[in-house]
């Protein structure tokens, strides 16, 4: 029996909880990076329904005359919200389908 390949395997040990903990920081790096862009999406939805109701309400104070920009603030905004909702579907089918896995 060798001695001296047991001690090498106790070195490799300390590597694997290493590459473990950074997996795990990978992992939350990952979430973070998802849950970033999704409160991104959700602000610039805002952002743009905001500025539809601004140009609705300054249409009917005649503030602004021009219907072609108010259309466009009010189809930026429609757009921005059906791309929102698509979004957390997925989503949602995924999570689903996540909590149906039996292992």
């Amino acid at each position: 029996m060798d001695i001296i390949s047991v001690g090498q395997l106790n070195e490799l040990s300390k590597y694997g909880i290493k590459s473990t903990t950074k997996a795990t920081e990978n992992r939350n790096a990952a979430f973070e990076t998802i849950f970033e862009a999704a409160t991104g999406m959700i602000k610039d939805t805002n952002y743009y329904t905001n500025e539809a109701e601004e140009a609705e309400i300054a249409f009917s104070l005649g503030l602004m005359d021009n219907t072609h920009d108010l259309q466009i603030a009010q189809q930026k905004a429609n757009l921005a919200l059906q791309f929102t909702v698509a979004v957390r579907n997925q989503v949602m089918d995924a999570y689903k389908e996540i909590m149906n896995l039996q292992f």
